[in-house]
């Protein structure tokens, strides 16, 4: 009896599906994200994808979580002023969401339902208390420095969508990312006794 397609792929996987959800964020964007896209990149039935994920905000969990791993590993030392590790952290994960099209969008979405994306608030929470922010406005800085990242990515990948679909026609200046992140920072030093 010849091999099934089934037999000559590898064994379906938690990993496997979240990959292969990456590469059709990449190719189609969230809104053509579904799970029976997903199934049928995977020759599955998209029934097969919920023995490894409860529901399709779980899957966009653990894909904003794999879009946030794969950003650069901080190579600031940990000896260098807090300033330069939040800017370095911040910028890293600025652009770990903008490689993928929507990035922005599914980390931030995900992160506000709690659904995944939380690394980054709790290393900026450790971060921003290691120098000197009290405890109990360190998480509020850490959002905030986090509402700023995913906002401005946000903010850059729909403007990249409207001029690539022809409803902006204006050139954009360059971001001002680096520019707003160092005004939040000064700020956030503001606060140390």
């Amino acid at each position: 009896m010849p091999p099934t397609r089934r037999t000559r792929q590898q064994p379906l996987s938690h990993g496997r599906i979240v990959a292969t959800a990456l590469g059709l964020l990449s190719r189609v964007g969230l809104p053509d994200l579904t799970m029976r896209a997903i199934g049928t990149e995977l020759g599955v039935q998209q029934s097969a994808l919920y023995h490894h994920f409860a529901n399709k905000q779980a899957m966009l969990g653990a894909v904003a979580d794999e879009i946030l791993a794969r950003a650069p590993r901080p190579s600031t030392p940990d000896e260098a002023p807090w300033q330069a590790r939040v800017q370095e952290r911040c910028t890293q994960l600025h652009a770990a969401v903008t490689a993928y099209p929507d990035g922005a969008d599914l980390v931030m979405s995900m992160w506000a339902f709690g659904m995944g994306g939380q690394t980054p608030f709790d290393e900026l929470s450790l971060l921003l208390r290691e120098a000197g922010i009290s405890p109990a406005v360190a998480p509020t800085a850490a959002r905030t420095l986090l509402h700023f990242v995913y906002g401005h990515a946000y903010d850059e990948q729909s403007h990249d969508v409207a001029a690539r679909s022809g409803i902006l026609t204006a050139e954009r200046e360059p971001s001002d990312f680096g520019t707003g992140l160092r005004i939040l920072v000064s700020g956030i030093e503001a606060l140390l006794p």
